[in-house]
């Protein structure tokens, strides 16, 4: 789908869609239960959508109620499914469930589409190695196979936090206790937070002690009734312009949230960005920003956004520890050197680091990479600008953000979709 995107005078208020992140670890916590769970404001993204098929391949019964509920009923334990579980391109998804595929006793086999298989999952091939579980990942499939055992466990805390995630939800089902003890330097932490608080939330309870996480074994997951807060990943998108051009508010979000996108505030003001809060919404000014060091380490999925922010700050905006993006739905700061560039930004970049200079933009013909954040990204760029452009692969936003388009609409840009591009 090619979008042309005429930003105008963006004016108004958004209201955030429901974090991606809580709602997958909402759904899987709700489907280790046994009972019926109610879980409100889900947005069905294409990612969602993977995990909710994943679920209910393991046994798991998720029924939608209205547009934005679903009803859960349960599987306690994963059952083996006879098909392969199809994870579309969420990542979260596929290392999310390969632990409790290593539960099913029996082979069980993943498939994706786009770079999905391309990702690597080179921390549960050497644990699954060590436990005697049966793990082979090629270019079409992903194969489990065998019982994980209840022990100790190491992960290399450099590298996705998805992977912790993955076995704390498996390790808590199995009878005996277990460790997980995260290498330094812990990465991406506060998902991991995100995961011991939805597990928490229904009743698996873990200990920390700085690095190392303890696991009773034979806990029980309960149904409970619960609602996705808001997603502040998504919220960057509008807070940028926002702060740039001024007149965008955003509501429906957490002020104690667990999230560590939450940073976007910090990052905003450190650079000049002015704001404020009332009753949760949060209006942003006019402001002239300043380039600043920003650190992606927590923080991985704001780095296109951020990068967008820094063409419009006074300076050089360095970004460090974004190695990371380098290895998402595309190669993030490969895609940002080149549409920032179309439009006649300065970047320039490192294995792990990322360099912008604020400067003048014209507009320009853009790529999303088939890549959600890519997309919202530049869109966040023009709104900031006052600069059309066209973006191809457009429908990308489907993949975490479906209404990010309609939502851009009602600030005032002019979007025209073409569907048949």
């Amino acid at each position: 789908m090619r979008v042309h995107f005429e930003p105008g005078v963006c004016r108004g208020t958004v209201t955030v869609p429901p974090s991606k992140s809580m709602a997958h670890r909402t759904l899987i916590c709700a489907a280790l239960a046994e009972g019926e769970s109610v879980i409100e404001n889900l947005a069905f993204s294409q990612d969602i959508e993977a995990t909710i098929r994943g679920l209910t391949a393991f046994g798991a019964a998720v029924e939608r109620v209205g547009d934005s509920t679903v009803r859960v009923k349960g599987m306690g334990w994963p059952k083996a499914p006879a098909e392969p579980i199809d994870c579309g391109e969420s990542g979260s998804t596929l290392r999310f469930l390969i632990p409790l595929a290593a539960l099913a006793g029996k082979p069980v086999r993943f498939v994706g589409h786009g770079r999905l298989m391309e990702r690597p999952q080179n921390v549960y091939a050497e644990i699954f190695a060590q436990k005697g579980v049966k793990f082979s990942h090629t270019a079409e499939e992903i194969f489990v196979d065998g019982m994980l055992p209840a022990g100790e466990y190491t992960v290399d805390g450099s590298v996705s936090s998805q992977f912790i995630t993955g076995l704390l939800l498996a390790l808590s089902l199995l009878k005996e206790p277990s460790t997980l003890t995260v290498k330094p330097p812990f990465e991406s932490a506060s998902y991991v937070a995100l995961t011991c608080a939805a597990m928490t939330d229904c009743g698996v309870h873990l200990q920390q002690n700085g690095n190392t996480f303890s696991i009773k074994g034979n806990e029980k997951y309960t149904s409970k009734n619960l609602k996705v807060e808001g997603d502040w990943s998504q919220a960057a998108f509008f807070a940028v312009p926002g702060s740039i051009a001024g007149g965008i508010s955003v509501r429906g979000l957490r002020a104690d949230s667990l999230q560590g996108d939450r940073v976007v505030l910090e990052i905003l003001r450190r650079c000049g960005a002015r704001f404020q809060e009332e009753n949760g919404v949060y209006s942003f000014e006019k402001s002239a920003l300043t380039a600043a060091e920003i650190d992606l380490a927590d923080c991985p999925d704001l780095g296109p956004v951020l990068m967008a922010m820094a063409l419009f700050c006074e300076g050089e905006t360095h970004f460090i520890n974004a190695g990371r993006l380098r290895i998402k739905e595309s190669d993030r700061i490969a895609a940002m050197e080149s549409e920032i560039r179309k439009m006649g930004g300065v970047i320039r970049s490192t294995q792990d680091e990322v360099f912008v200079t604020g400067g003048p933009l014209h507009s320009a013909n853009l790529d999303s990479h088939n890549d959600h954040r890519i997309a919202m990204a530049m869109a966040a760029a023009s709104m900031a600008s006052g600069v059309p452009v066209v973006i191809d692969d457009a429908q990308a936003v489907r993949k975490s953000y479906a209404n990010f388009w309609d939502d851009a609409a009602s600030l005032g840009a002019q979007v025209k979709c073409d569907e048949t591009t």
